[in-house]
């Protein structure tokens, strides 16, 4: 009666493209960073925000993945006790 959800693996290929996605990007905005026409201040203050911007979103990834995990975690202690009151569950037993 129980249903095991299969747990979703990323294939190798698609764990490549983001990382290389995410190196591509990084490196891009840097070379513009350095290259841009303005002051070592600014520079440095685009820098420090390009640096938040992409902890922030690690860390809003894994918030958001901790977050399903645990729903997926109560989802299944709440069909394993329903599961268990149904096979406990005698329909023909008197009252």
């Amino acid at each position: 009666m129980s249903d095991t959800p299969v747990k979703q693996q990323s294939t190798a290929a698609f764990y490549g493209q983001a990382v290389a996605s995410f190196s591509v990007a990084l490196l891009a905005t840097a070379s513009g960073i350095l290259r841009l026409d303005a002051g070592a201040w600014v520079r440095g203050f685009l820098g420090i925000a390009v640096l938040y911007l992409v902890t922030s979103a690690f860390t809003l990834a894994k918030v958001i993945r901790d977050r399903q995990e645990a729903g997926r975690i109560v989802s299944r202690v709440d069909q394993a006790r329903l599961e268990k009151l149904l096979a406990e569950h005698d329909p023909f037993e008197k009252l």
